[in-house]
């Protein structure tokens, strides 16, 4: 997600206007409006402050991004893929352990 399309979510979600945003995050509403729309891009410290003071916090993860061999980006695909396979326990035996229906 781009930080305009963040930020803007941010605010909207807390319910403050622009200049209240503005206010609590220590900037002017035609800074925040110019981020919001893209027009400016904000450093990582003043877009943090600005998500924080609409009372959000931020999960910074860095990951590799993976790319196929036909060069399309397939990083999110696969993170997801991935995601999923955690999920579900590993395999221990060459064969299902589970009880066949019909035997006795």
């Amino acid at each position: 997600m781009a930080a305009a399309t963040t930020l803007r979510e941010a605010r909207r979600r807390s319910g403050l206007t622009l200049r209240d945003l503005a206010r609590l995050a220590g900037t002017s509403h035609s800074t925040l409006s110019a981020y919001e729309s893209g027009a400016k891009t904000p450093s990582t410290a003043t877009f943090e402050r600005i998500v924080v003071a609409a009372g959000f916090s931020l999960d910074r993860t860095l990951r590799p991004r993976v790319r196929a061999r036909d060069g399309i980006d397939r990083g999110a695909e696969l993170e997801a893929v991935l995601d999923l396979a955690e999920e579900f326990p590993a395999r221990h035996t060459p064969e299902l352990d589970a009880p066949i229906f019909g035997r006795h």
